[in-house]
């Protein structure tokens, strides 16, 4: 169960983060949105509400959370950024799961990934040590996050759900 919920393990951020590093991560977002798209273009509506794992979120879920996650850790990263320690908003993403929207044609949401993702890299890009070096507070325990440490934890979220789709179709013999 927790390999299928964890697929490629919980995020390690390491103590040293380099340029290079950061770079790689910058890659991986800028990369997400039409690997993603290329995974599921050709998914039928009944495989895409398929869960990728008992008691998990469906594959339509899973997209439709990565545009909404994504588009608040960019948004956290403005704050951070204007703001002095801001302590970010949390929100209850099973709950987001099960609104409505999530039903929504998954095409918008990779259109949104796709917009919020070349904005994001290209803002990312830009940023000095100094700005990476700006933290936010996360209200679950009041960790303080460096944007450079988010920057690795965003990286690891679209390989986390990227792996939870693909170890799906492979299982389905769906690929």
């Amino acid at each position: 169960m927790e390999e299928l919920k964890y697929p490629i393990g919980k995020p390690t951020i390491p103590s040293e983060i380099s340029s290079e590093i950061i770079n790689d991560w910058i890659q991986t977002l800028e990369e997400f949105p039409t690997k993603l798209e290329k995974l599921v273009k050709n998914l039928s509506d009944e495989q895409l509400d398929t869960p990728y794992r008992n008691g998990g979120w469906t594959v339509r879920q899973v997209i439709h959370h990565c545009a909404d996650s994504h588009h608040n850790s960019y948004t956290r990263f403005k704050w951070a950024l204007t703001e002095d320690k801001p302590v970010i908003k949390a929100y209850f993403e099973d709950k987001w799961a099960e609104l409505f929207d999530y039903q929504f044609p998954i095409a918008y949401s990779i259109n949104h990934l796709r917009a919020i993702h070349a904005k994001w890299s290209y803002f990312l890009k830009g940023l000095s040590e100094n700005d990476l070096n700006k933290i936010f507070i996360h209200p679950e325990g009041n960790e303080e996050v460096s944007l450079k440490e988010n920057i690795g934890i965003y990286a690891w979220h679209c390989n986390h759900h990227y792996t939870h789709i693909e170890q799906l179709l492979i299982r389905k013999n769906w690929i």
